[in-house]
């Protein structure tokens, strides 16, 4: 099992910026593929981006691409998403998640195990 906890989220004004982390437990974490979530009121859980285990290739959705950059510390166990060119649109809920795999576009079928979220508020 795996323990996912998230920081970082906030209250942003648009056109802000915010870094969201994930700390990972365990000794493996440098073997899992980790990828970010969101989900906004009302809407379904979609994906936002994802990073392979050492960093080589990472994946974002369409909507986030070009503003939102994932990395990762190996060595801190924590995987982060810079946020940029914030949006009023990008206000959710962002889950850390371990994900089976690297691609655009997974689903919630492809997480092994969740973190409990960090709210992101972007003001217009």
């Amino acid at each position: 099992q795996v323990q996912l906890v998230e920081s970082g989220g906030g209250l942003v004004q648009a056109g802000g910026s915010l870094r969201l982390s994930c700390a990972a437990s365990g000794r493996t974490f440098s073997s899992y593929i980790m990828g970010w979530f969101r989900q906004a009121p009302g809407q379904e859980r979609e994906f936002v981006s994802a990073i392979t285990w050492r960093g080589e290739s990472s994946y974002y959705a369409d909507s986030v691409k070009g503003r939102f950059t994932i990395s990762r510390d190996n060595a801190k166990n924590t995987v982060y998403l810079q946020m940029d060119s914030l949006k009023p649109e990008d206000t959710a809920v962002y889950y850390c998640a371990v994900v089976r795999s690297a691609y655009s576009g997974m689903s919630q079928n492809d997480v092994r195990y969740w973190g409990k979220g960090t709210l992101v508020t972007v003001s217009s």
